[in-house]
């Protein structure tokens, strides 16, 4: 148990001291007042507070049999080392990730077998669609990027992506306030009132994924979910004709940290959602515990468009299931500057309108 003089202000983190005057323990930096037993309470559940334990099982995906594994070929890149897999009819074709030529290799096999797959719902032609729809109301893309912009590639992929199933169970305190403000003649009184808030419980998991291809970034991946799992199916290699598949190059074990990121992440706002009445909360310890943690290997979706303009390659991508569309756009700097100030000179006639108001009111 740590000497009274130890203990530090649950509010301003300044150290506090005993005060006579009031016979409790007292911030000199932003006058908190304390009981002794309530720090001393605190200080117990501080020092009892666990930490993460966020363990899983490994995959248990099959394995392919001989006759899909037949059907299958696997194809690299040799610009920017992309492996993906197409049916046995899949002739040459352009890299989905950088547009470059591929050519055919080895027999694909020795890598574990998808459990699942979300068929694509959405053709090319939608993608190519909703491309166009996607860049129609930007306000600061340049004029000429809708001419002079062209699609080099349009390709359906199925992305390989691990999926996470866990029941968790947290204990998470947040720190959280509360003002009151009020005014005399003189002067005007902001009060602020500190809360530790404790929250304990259980939540459940489902198909948490995790993208398992290092050529497809996390973020792209992200932004077009969610996927509707209902549409999961057992995977048959018959759902590959006509499309692309990414060999994955993470493995489930390598996905762990981003899984336990996205389920710590969710737990904490979850659980945040239940402390009401304050004007701020922040988390300040959590405590996540997994059990019961496994994986699946699944195949989703992805309609991967690559285009140029002035020399540079943007790549957008949508949701073959949902139609969710995504991508980085080219900014007209000068359309911005003009926004900025017209934006800016509005903002200033509102101000000076404003005093000027103020102005004939004394």
């Amino acid at each position: 148990m740590p000497n009274l003089q130890d203990y530090k202000c649950p509010c301003c983190g300044g150290a506090i001291n005993f005060d006579s005057t009031v016979q409790k323990m007292k911030c000199p930096y932003c006058d908190s007042e304390f009981e002794i037993e309530a720090l001393k309470a605190l200080d117990a559940q501080l020092r009892n507070e666990g930490q993460d334990n966020m363990s899983w099982e490994p995959v248990s995906a099959g394995q392919w049999g001989a006759e899909e594994a037949g059907s299958l070929r696997s194809y690299v890149c040799k610009s920017c080392g992309g492996e993906i897999v197409g049916d046995a009819q899949t002739g040459a074709t352009s890299c989905p990730f950088c547009g470059n030529p591929v050519v055919m290799m080895d027999q694909f096999s020795g890598s574990l077998r998808p459990d699942l797959v979300i068929p694509f719902k959405l053709d090319k032609k939608a993608a190519k669609a909703k491309y166009f729809d996607y860049i129609k109301n930007k306000k600061l893309l340049p004029r000429v990027f809708k001419d002079q912009n062209h699609i080099d590639e349009i390709k359906g992929v199925y992305v390989p992506f691990w999926l996470f199933d866990a029941n968790v169970a947290a204990d998470i305190r947040y720190k959280a306030t509360r003002t009151r403000s009020w005014s005399d003649r003189n002067y005007n009184y902001t009060e602020t009132s500190y809360f530790s808030v404790n929250r304990s419980g259980y939540i459940a998991f489902d198909h948490v994924p995790v993208d398992g291809s290092t050529k497809m970034a996390d973020d792209l991946m992200e932004s077009i979910e969610p996927f509707d799992f209902r549409d999961a199916v057992d995977f048959q290699t018959a759902y590959l004709a006509g499309y692309l598949a990414d060999k994955y190059d993470v493995t489930s074990e390598q996905s762990i940290p981003r899984a336990n990121e996205r389920v710590k992440r969710s737990t904490e706002l979850a659980f945040a959602e239940t402390v009401q009445g304050y004007n701020s909360v922040t988390p300040e310890a959590s405590s996540v515990n997994v059990a019961n943690g496994r994986s699946q290997y699944a195949l989703y979706p992805v309609w991967l468009l690559n285009t140029t303009w002035n020399g540079q390659k943007y790549t957008f991508a949508m949701n073959g299931q949902t139609g969710k569309f995504v991508g980085d756009l080219p900014m007209d700097k000068g359309a911005y500057r003009k926004w900025w100030f017209i934006y800016s000179g509005a903002a200033t006639a509102v101000a000076a309108g404003i005093a000027a108001i103020w102005y004939f009111l004394l």
